[in-house]
């Protein structure tokens, strides 16, 4: 089902419960859009009430991004922190107007990120906890660019991460998201990590895990 009143356009699958479902917010990698990861949709639990979001930022000739990665000589590959800061705070907003419009539970709310999904996942997270309690970032990395600078003095003890990364992504290289296990724990943050011999995508028993990770949670 399709609704565009909010401020993200986004598509839902309703929940089997008819109040305070848990909600499951999807975010997409960069280049795709809200139809990709809504494909989980089907073999995720039915209690949970999901909304697949749409990039804000249109590509050309087709797909969005949550914020724009640019490729030149003198910095390599990099990314547009400010639109990134942008994203995480619309995804933010969104939170709020999803629990006011939809028949979800505000003390239940679960991201599931990919790729620049992920990364804005963590972002999330880390500057809005209050807002969110289990996330699942695939293929990510954290980026400190884009979390607020006192972290060190947050509460973030409803938080809990599954963290997962291909061992042999070329897109993002798996020893960057190797550093998300220490970073986590330096911030006593529960998390699970986890890798797969794939590339820049996610495996069927990668699939598998998250999803009982999600099931004991929810």
């Amino acid at each position: 089902m399709l609704n565009s009143k909010l401020s993200l356009h986004h598509i839902i699958r309703e929940s089997s419960l008819t109040e305070n479902a848990p909600l499951l917010i999807l975010m997409h990698g960069y280049g795709s859009d809200e139809n990709d990861l809504f494909s989980f949709a089907a073999e995720l639990p039915e209690n949970l009430f999901i909304i697949s979001v749409k990039a804000p930022y249109p590509m050309q000739p087709f797909g969005n991004a949550w914020y724009a990665i640019n490729f030149d000589e003198d910095k390599g590959k990099w990314s547009d922190n400010v639109q990134a800061k942008a994203s995480r705070d619309l995804i933010a907003n969104f939170i709020d107007e999803a629990i006011a419009e939809y028949p979800v539970d505000k003390n239940n709310v679960s991201l599931l990120g990919f790729s620049q999904g992920s990364i804005l996942s963590y972002a999330v997270a880390l500057t809005y906890p209050e807002k969110v309690k289990n996330i699942v970032a695939l293929s990510g990395y954290i980026n400190k660019d884009i979390f607020p600078e006192d972290i060190e003095h947050r509460d973030y003890s409803n938080l809990d991460f599954y963290c997962s990364h291909g061992s042999s992504d070329q897109v993002i290289p798996v020893s960057w998201a190797r550093l998300t296990l220490p970073f986590l724990d330096g911030l006593n943050i529960k998390h699970k990590y986890s890798e797969f011999p794939v590339g820049h995508g996610v495996a069927p028993q990668n699939f598998y895990e998250f999803k009982d990770w999600l099931m004991k949670r929810i």
